[in-house]
């Protein structure tokens, strides 16, 4: 499984209505390609000067589906991102490859 992560400061002056943006439109409208399988939005704890941050999270069962992500679906959806947010966001990307995930349920 591969976990994508986007890091996301957002202003305190938007930051209200971003995340519900981020929790109604944009995390869905990621889902709906298909290409992920689960999603989380963390609260990162830290200093901030003038936002918060975020840690946006998504699954993707294969490097496959992350990449026919990438080349398919992540350049418009970013720049809805961007065409709404502009100057009021920084962030980066991860992209990291689980090795053991253990649920309650047992070893995935």
């Amino acid at each position: 499984m591969i976990l994508y992560n986007v890091t996301i400061s957002i202003d305190e002056n938007v930051h209200d209505e971003w995340l519900n943006w981020m929790k109604t439109v944009h995390i869905p409208d990621v889902m709906k390609t298909g290409m992920f399988v689960d999603n989380k939005i963390c609260r990162i704890h830290g200093e901030e000067e003038g936002g918060k941050a975020y840690s946006i999270q998504y699954l993707a069962e294969s490097w496959d589906h992350y990449n026919r992500y990438q080349e398919e679906f992540a350049q418009a959806l970013q720049k809805d991102h961007l065409d709404r947010y502009s100057g009021k966001f920084g962030a980066f990307r991860t992209i990291l490859e689980v090795v053991h995930h253990q649920t309650a349920e047992g070893v995935r």
